[in-house]
């Protein structure tokens, strides 16, 4: 049988383009297949700008520490393709994956469509398949368009909604909030994150026209960090629970609408295993193990994958949390990101950027671009050719240093390549 690699080669060359927000062809692709979308587990559907993944990691804790099995699909994967896919809780294995994919393919024809539609495709085809209790579905981009938007959910959840992917989604935040809150579907439940005014208007237009009920936070739930741990309160009570296992101000609120749609879903006994079990690659995550921690001796390594302003600010307020060391920032950012919005927040944190490119990646903006931007933003930065080098340098001046890997998803999965 053919590698799941060599077929997704081949899946990536149907269409020019790598993002081109219809629905035509996966509705095309999706009748071919007999409908999977239709004979799905229970789905929540979750889309924002911020927060997706971690908020889905402590939904899907939650769920399976309530003893149900759940299906998660979420994008990008950060080392392997596989990561995208969770049947029942497990990553897709390998002979599965390359089988779904050739049937897709196969089903496809030829015609154009982009490498998410079809693999989105072949996601649900595995969760139709496969028993399992719930199915958790993480938007790639938007909502209205997005290749995810062909189900019918039982509650959807909007994580906090901010500037990014203008070029797709809108130059203002209405018109992102728009295409966001294109998820919401007539009488289906939606917890609603922490939103700026202008945004949450719009999802209180739209879900009026269709009759969803919000459950918003900060008017029909809160969540508040006290001695130590959360604390949740909605119109059914209070609940006192464990700090997120995630790091952050900004986890505090995904772990608040995670509780929150344990509550609608009911399996609010599962939210002490929201907060104590999820994980979440290179959301803050402390490298322990590995080559490039070995290099780095005594130094911490980090790895963050955020990549806008509201990422910047909340890696910003998550540093503060942690005992002071000497900062070093090594980043890589896409052409396609504010860099300098991102950086703005960090700016008062770090005590220097070390710029590199993202290996691999066509649209990086190179190391001489990051240094620059970095340094209007009031970071004193540098370059170098590579994490490796950059890692070399800071502890040869700094060997108590605590490093800091960020800027992008793409540089986050190629470290944890080459961490291993």
């Amino acid at each position: 049988m053919q590698t799941s690699d060599a077929i997704l080669d081949r899946l990536m060359a149907l269409h020019p383009k790598v993002i081109d927000l219809v629905l035509d062809r996966v509705h095309r692709l999706l009748d071919a297949l007999d409908h999977p979308e239709t004979h799905l587990p229970p789905v929540i559907h979750i889309a924002g700008t911020n927060g997706k993944g971690s908020t889905l990691a402590m939904i899907r804790a939650g769920l399976e520490g309530a003893g149900d099995s759940c299906h998660a699909y979420t994008s990008p994967h950060l080392a392997r393709f596989h990561e995208r896919i969770r049947l029942a809780g497990d990553l897709i294995a390998e002979d599965r994956l390359a089988e779904l994919l050739a049937e897709c393919e196969a089903a496809n024809g030829g015609d154009p469509i982009t490498y998410f539609e079809i693999t989105t495709c072949a996601a649900l085809l595995a969760f139709a398949r496969t028993p399992a209790d719930w199915t958790l579905l993480e938007v790639g981009l938007g909502g209205r368009l997005d290749a995810t938007n062909v189900v019918n959910p039982a509650l959807t959840v909007i994580t906090p909604v901010s500037m990014d992917h203008e070029g797709f989604l809108g130059d203002t935040i209405e018109k992102i909030a728009g295409e966001k809150a294109g998820i919401l579907k007539p009488g289906v439940p939606c917890i609603v994150g922490p939103q700026d005014e202008a945004a949450l208007e719009v999802i209180e237009y739209r879900a009026a026209r269709l009759n969803a009920p919000l459950h918003i936070h900060g008017q029909h739930w809160h969540v508040t960090e006290e001695n130590g741990g959360l604390v949740f309160q909605d119109e059914t009570g209070l609940m006192d629970l464990p700090p997120p296992r995630l790091i952050g101000a900004h986890q505090a609120q995904n772990a608040g609408m995670a509780v929150a749609a344990l509550r609608v879903l009911g399996r609010a006994e599962g939210a002490p295993a929201a907060m104590r079990n999820a994980t979440w690659p290179a959301r803050m995550q402390r490298l322990s193990t590995g080559p490039l921690v070995d290099a780095a001796g005594a130094a911490e390594v980090w790895l963050d994958g955020g990549h806008n302003p509201a990422a910047g600010m909340a890696l910003a307020e998550a540093l503060t949390r942690l005992p002071h060391r000497p900062l070093h920032l090594i980043c890589g950012m896409l052409n396609t990101k504010d860099a300098r919005g991102y950086m703005r927040p960090l700016a008062a944190r770090a005590d220097h950027l070390h710029a590199v490119s993202i290996p691999g990646e066509p649209n990086t903006l190179s190391a001489a671009q990051t240094r620059a931007e970095a340094e209007a933003a009031g970071l004193p930065a540098s370059e170098a050719g590579s994490v490796a080098e950059a890692i070399a340098r800071i502890t040869s001046v700094d060997p108590q240093a605590r490093i800091l890997i960020c800027g992008s998803l793409y540089l986050a999965g190629r470290v944890l390549q080459q961490n291993g």
